[in-house]
């Protein structure tokens, strides 16, 4: 795993020392990379120098003099997280014009977002994300397959990597991954095993477990087929319940009701629900306490097909999910902003939870660590699994290489890696041996390695 660290870092400034600017230097500063942060909290900017090897600036990050004594003119890119989006494009806009980095913003507002090629275009951005309309979006992929745990987009879509838990009496239970394949009517590919806290890259003679938690891939039609085989309900849920009108849950409704889901949102303030009548003409918008629990049995949380807790306090939300999964059927996620007690949190079988802190971090940890590379092939998507103990990354080949063209049972390969899936021309090959990797693909790789930045890295 040394090759990480033979690469030169970049000179990164993050402005913005909250939840994603935390996680991001925790991620960029393990990856090697030279990081000045920079918040107007004092205590924010403390924290982060005392647990990471860092340079901290108190300060304005739309300021010039800030920005040149965080040595702008040097860096490579600017990363602007603070939690107003308008600040965050003006970082950057300073940033392109003293600066010749690159600047990635977060932008969360629905205004906005429907601009994202503009704004991008205009500003010379490298990316704009927004983290609650990928909250949204991976939330939404949950609901349409709701016996997974974790549904994570590949090749634009056209593949994914679903998350399950084997239950006692499963017919998946006690066979080897050889025999799973041999069952299956279409190509899928089982990645990942978690067992009894241990996560295993298995082969074929791997027997799975009741108990096991595992991540499959396949095309993304072919994902049902896996599910439905094995005794999986693989049915879309019919409605949802949301407590909280934020912007998470606008961008949820959005995505649900174009899918013909039916959504109810209780909202406690009087005006958000007025805004959200007219934004979402086509959902049932309450106004009430969502916490109250006469107000969800009213609302018919016992019968709903899911719930999905959005309130801004992750306590609030747990609480809630506890409630859902003890008095009714409903798939439950639960979004969680902060990552105190992660120990704890884990240990209550919440489900699906999500981390949008994490979704932003790892789009950014992408880019960088695609551009921090040759250009024979670049980063398309990365994904952390269990815990960050696995890496899910899809690589686009861009250039001949000695990886590309020959047969993959010639490559000698690295242990805990496995070539996933190979998308050509939007077609997804589950490989076999016989398949190679072409100029023009897409690659995926899931490995215990961490850091790779380049395809050629699967090799010994």
């Amino acid at each position: 795993m040394g090759s990480k660290n033979e690469k030169q870092g970049m000179k990164i400034i993050i402005i913005g020392a909250g939840n994603v600017g935390s996680t991001l230097v925790e991620q960029l500063a393990h990856e090697g990379h030279d990081i000045t942060i920079i918040d107007i909290v004092a205590r924010k900017i403390q924290a982060i120098t005392d647990n990471y090897d860092v340079m901290g600036i108190v300060g304005n990050g739309a300021s010039y003099s800030v920005l040149m004594e965080a040595g702008i003119e040097q860096a490579d890119l600017l990363i602007a997280v603070t939690e107003a989006d308008e600040l965050n494009l003006l970082c950057c806009t300073v940033a392109k014009r003293v600066g010749r980095c690159a600047a990635i913003a977060r932008v969360r507002m629905p205004d906005y977002s429907k601009e994202v090629q503009y704004l991008q275009e205009q500003l010379g951005l490298a990316l704009v994300i927004n983290p609650e309309m990928e909250t949204a979006k991976e939330a939404a992929r949950i609901l349409a397959m709701p016996t997974a745990l974790e549904v994570m987009a590949f090749a634009h879509g056209q593949a994914e990597m679903i998350k399950i838990a084997i239950p006692e009496g499963n017919k998946i239970a006690g066979m080897t991954l050889a025999e799973v394949s041999r069952k299956l009517p279409v190509r899928a590919l089982v990645c990942a095993v978690e067992r009894a806290g241990e996560v295993f890259i298995p082969s074929g003679s791997f027997r799975l477990e009741s108990g096991d938690t595992l991540s499959f891939v396949a095309s993304r039609r072919n994902v049902r087929v896996f599910m439905d085989t094995f005794g999986f309900k693989s049915r879309r849920v019919r409605d949802t319940l949301i407590v909280g009108g934020s912007k998470a849950a606008y961008y949820l409704a959005q995505e649900l009701l174009h899918a013909g889901v039916s959504v109810k949102i209780i909202e406690q303030s009087r005006e958000r629900c007025d805004e959200l009548s007219v934004l979402l003409p086509k959902a049932v918008i309450i106004n009430g306490d969502g916490t109250e629990e006469s107000l969800l049995k009213e609302e018919g949380i016992d019968h709903s097909d899911s719930f999905v807790p959005l309130t801004g306090i992750d306590e609030v939300n747990i609480i809630l999910t506890l409630y859902a999964r003890k008095i009714s059927q409903a798939k439950v996620i639960t979004k969680i902003n902060r990552m105190n007690f992660k120990s704890v949190v884990s240990s209550l079988e919440l489900g699906s939870v999500i981390y949008p802190r994490y979704i932003t971090a790892e789009a950014i940890v992408a880019y960088v660590r695609a551009r921090n590379e040759s250009r024979s092939n670049s980063i398309e998507t990365l994904y952390h699994l269990f815990d960050h103990r696995v890496e899910a990354i899809e690589f686009r080949v861009e250039a001949e290489s000695e990886v590309t063209g020959v047969p993959l049972k010639e490559l000698n390969s690295r242990d805990e890696l496995l070539i996933a899936f190979i998308n050509r021309d939007g077609h997804i090959i589950i490989p076999s041996g016989q398949d190679s990797i072409q100029v023009g693909d897409t690659v995926m790789i899931v490995t215990k390695h961490e850091g790779m930045t380049s395809l050629t890295e699967i090799l010994k």
